[in-house]
């Protein structure tokens, strides 16, 4: 079976949908939510709450705001960058194969990767944008960022003298209608899903997976199976830390980028050997009366050389002992990819 990077990198599918959670970020240094003893629940005694989940719960933010703000100043997407998952997924969209991508987090690092936002979802929402919880009026992101991080304070409407915060969904909130509108039409036309990094315990993205078309291939890439992926009998599931595949992800896309980048100054350099030979041929057309006397080899000369700046080089092998080096690279990727993936 041929690697999913390699299928991806030749065109096979050319309309991938991916769905992601919080694990495709805690290489970036942003705790999940669930692991025992590393995750964001797990973590948040130091606030005194009833529950874990109360910080992130509406009514309660409105009677103790200090809890949220303080994680807020600690998680704000200032202080993480892109990871080697988010940087695989913007080279899915780099290659105009990425239709969508569903993500579960809120830390808009696939924005900081350069995915155009109109290609992501963010189903719970995001720091990407600020409104007043009472008004709903709309707060600069500037203007909240530093309150949160510099001042350690709480961000208040200017309208009403509610509560500020960021785009984030809470608890009582309804999800984007983004996120309701796209679902619907989405996956009636896709060719690859990936889902990858979440338990799917939240409802309703846990049922994006399922929306796939049967006979669609969904790859799992993920630390353990979950939800229904793996039912089908063109699930693949790749298991194991994605940390792991991370690595995997990051020098593929490095090494595919590198050969695209041989490839793009390969050509110019063709083109411009190309427009250098015209100018021969030029020269060698007006020169023509100059020379009647050698006539018959200026003729064979001037064809040889307009047959060389129309050519386009299809029949040559190429000699580049680097971009050789760098296919035996990218194949011993791959080899090791395809040594941990777990097909069910």
């Amino acid at each position: 079976m041929d690697s999913l990077l390699q299928e991806i990198s030749t065109g096979k599918y050319k309309k991938i949908i991916v769905m992601a959670g919080a694990g495709i970020s805690t290489a970036a240094g942003i705790p999940d939510f669930r692991t025992p003893g590393t995750g964001l629940y797990s973590n948040l005694q130091r606030f005194n709450l009833p529950f874990p989940e109360a910080v992130f719960d509406l009514e309660y933010l409105r009677d103790n705001p200090e809890p949220f703000f303080m994680l807020a100043s600690e998680m704000y997407p200032t202080h993480f960058e892109p990871t080697s998952f988010h940087d695989f997924i913007a080279w899915i969209a780099e290659l105009g194969y990425l239709k969508r991508v569903y993500t579960q987090n809120i830390d808009t690092l696939e924005r900081k990767a350069g995915i155009d936002p109109d290609l992501i979802v963010e189903a719970h929402g995001s720091f990407s944008g600020n409104h007043c919880i009472d008004c709903n009026a709309e707060a600069e992101n500037a203007e909240v960022e530093s309150i949160i991080i510099n001042d350690k304070s709480i961000p208040r409407c200017k309208d009403c003298d509610g509560i500020v915060k960021p785009d984030i969904v809470f608890f009582g909130e309804s999800l984007p209608d983004r996120f309701h509108q796209l679902m619907e039409t989405d996956f009636d036309d896709v060719d690859l899903a990936i889902v990858a990094g979440t338990s799917l315990q939240v409802s309703p993205f846990n049922q994006l997976p399922m929306m796939v078309p049967k006979g669609i291939p969904r790859y799992l890439i993920n630390k353990e199976k979950v939800g229904n992926l793996g039912s089908r009998k063109n699930d693949v599931l790749i298991l194991g830390s994605l940390e792991d595949h991370n690595v995997v992800f990051s020098k593929f896309v490095k090494v595919d980028k590198k050969e695209e980048s041989q490839s793009t100054s390969e050509i110019e350099e063709s083109v411009s050997v190309s427009e250098g030979t015209s100018s021969v041929v030029d020269t060698a057309e007006r020169t023509e009366s100059e020379s009647l006397s050698e006539k018959p080899d200026s003729e064979a000369k001037e064809k040889e050389l307009t047959e060389d700046a129309n050519y386009d080089g299809s029949d040559i092998e190429s000699e580049d002992e680097d971009g050789d080096e760098d296919a035996d690279e990218r194949s011993g990727f791959i080899t090791s990819l395809l040594k941990k993936l777990r097909v069910v």
